[in-house]
């Protein structure tokens, strides 16, 4: 199973703590996708976040898996996952099983802990000059991880999990009924 994200915009610097003195150099958007199995990252970075650039990206991953296995997508519910061109490319390639994450549950999907593990001591903590610089820095990092990539494990509990769901649950509802 293949966990996927349609993009994480990267800045230079720290998001919430520029100053008057932080000049952003561009963004660009990485696409990627988790083998659960072993942990193993495909990537490409991307100008732009839009249908078009997940169709691409889509494609990629079709060509990197053997074409006998499955691939399940595990997307959040942003608009580029539910454009009608992508879900007419998902009809044409019955290999792929799509399923969405609840709203505010992004937890669910192990690429997002990828992002955080790349965003943390690679992207925050660096300075860069240029969106090729940091599309370098990003493809060095994952090059490191797929030298040696470990599948991440839920530490957690189903129960204490299916709890905590039902807690955040109970609060949304509570703020949508105000």
């Amino acid at each position: 199973m293949l966990a996927l994200e349609p993009g994480l915009p990267l800045k230079k610097g720290r998001c919430s703590t520029m100053t008057h003195d932080d000049k952003r150099n561009g963004t660009t958007s990485l696409f990627a996708a988790m083998n659960a199995l072993d942990g193993s990252i495909m990537s490409q970075c991307r100008k732009r976040h839009r249908h078009v650039e997940w169709l691409q990206f889509l494609k990629h991953v079709k060509e990197q898996v053997d074409p006998e296995k499955a691939i399940h997508l595990l997307c959040d519910n942003y608009a580029t996952h539910q454009h009608p061109k992508v879900k007419a490319w998902l009809s044409r390639n019955p290999k792929f099983h799509v399923h969405f994450t609840p709203t505010s549950s992004s937890w669910l999907n192990l690429v997002e802990r990828f992002f955080r593990d790349i965003t943390e001591p690679r992207i925050r903590r660096g300075v860069f000059h240029s969106v090729e610089e940091l599309e370098c820095a990003i493809n060095e990092y994952i090059a490191i991880h797929n030298t040696e990539p470990k599948p991440f494990v839920w530490t957690a509990k189903a129960c204490d999990i299916l709890e905590k769901v039902k807690r955040g649950r109970a609060k949304l509802n509570k703020l949508q009924s105000v």
